[in-house]
């Protein structure tokens, strides 16, 4: 089959990859302008563009498809079907009749929960003990469409959205060549979504990181682990910002939430509900990455006062 492929981040690149290595055709990738990044702000490719150059694949990036431009371009390059993995813009539905198999979008949750941009993270937000990925035919609602197959994994005891990420990116560039071949053949029947299971997975932000231990001990540690390794969450301590990428659920305590229970060798927090914290890696603004106990060695916590307020 010649299949168009759209996608822009890491997570869409060992898609691109398993495409690249099998029996079909890439007659051309689709991916997002390249984005000035870091304090230089030097302009950088997205990883998808990245891959496809290193193969030879053809490379766009329209600012939008609302074009007669774009809409001609993708005819032109004739494709069998539409393979899209977190491209980061909504196809138009004059775009999405093109290939006359349909354009089918890997979608990192087991839908219809976590539609949206953030499943990875919401799925750990919620405190979901399993995740998945779902190949689903595009139409023009957000993640709405028919749902092809699905492969549902275990989430791992403290395991971090980033690694999270880097499995069901690999996951979903399998899944996508299992729903190709059976596209191909006719052998998968499209599965309506039961939108009343629905629930909606928005973009997250850095403000959303920010700690005020007036949660229970596991809610925290769950957004902890959803925002690991971005855009990290965060507590403030004498006035400068705290990031926590590590934390365990602590003993229980009668303390007020926000006080410190413990400076000496673990930084222990109470949380609500008589619950604790303890983080257990940490940035204090300025510096690297270190543990708490390295952070405490040099640096005076009183117990019995209050952070994240």
């Amino acid at each position: 089959m010649n299949i168009l492929f759209m996608g822009t981040p890491e997570f869409a690149v060992p898609t691109l990859k398993k495409l690249i290595e099998s029996e079909h055709k890439v007659v051309g990738v689709f991916t997002q302008p390249d984005k000035a990044v870091g304090r230089k702000q030097v302009m950088t490719p997205p990883p998808v563009k990245a891959c496809a150059l290193e193969n030879n694949i053809p490379v766009f990036q329209p600012t939008t498809l609302k074009t007669a431009e774009a809409e001609e371009l993708i005819r032109s390059l004739s494709p069998d079907v539409m393979v899209v993995v977190a491209y980061g813009k909504i196809l138009p539905l004059n775009i999405l009749e093109i290939p006359k198999l349909g354009c089918i979008n890997g979608h990192a949750s087991i839908l219809p929960r976590h539609r949206g941009a953030s499943p990875i993270q919401w799925a750990l937000l919620c405190g979901d003990k399993r995740t998945g990925v779902t190949t689903q035919l595009m139409g023009e609602g957000i993640d709405t469409g028919d749902i092809l197959l699905t492969e549902e994994t275990d989430i791992l005891d403290n395991e971090t959205a980033g690694e999270l990420h880097d499995r069901l990116s690999l996951i979903t560039a399998s899944l996508m060549l299992k729903t190709l071949e059976g596209v191909e053949k006719g052998t998968i029947t499209p599965i309506k979504q039961d939108d009343s299971l629905a629930n909606y997975a928005p973009i997250i932000n850095k403000e959303m990181g920010y700690l005020k231990f007036d949660k229970p001990a596991e809610e925290i540690c769950n957004l902890i682990r959803g925002f690991n390794p971005w855009p990290a969450a965060y507590f403030m301590l004498e006035g400068k910002r705290v990031k926590v990428f590590a934390s365990k659920v602590a003993q229980s305590t009668d303390k007020a939430s926000g006080t410190v229970i413990k400076s000496d060798g673990e930084l222990i927090i109470a949380c609500a509900d008589g619950t604790a914290l303890s983080l257990t890696e940490i940035q204090p603004e300025g510096s690297k990455r270190m543990t708490a106990r390295d952070y405490l060695v040099g640096h005076k916590i009183v117990e019995g006062s209050r952070v994240g307020e």
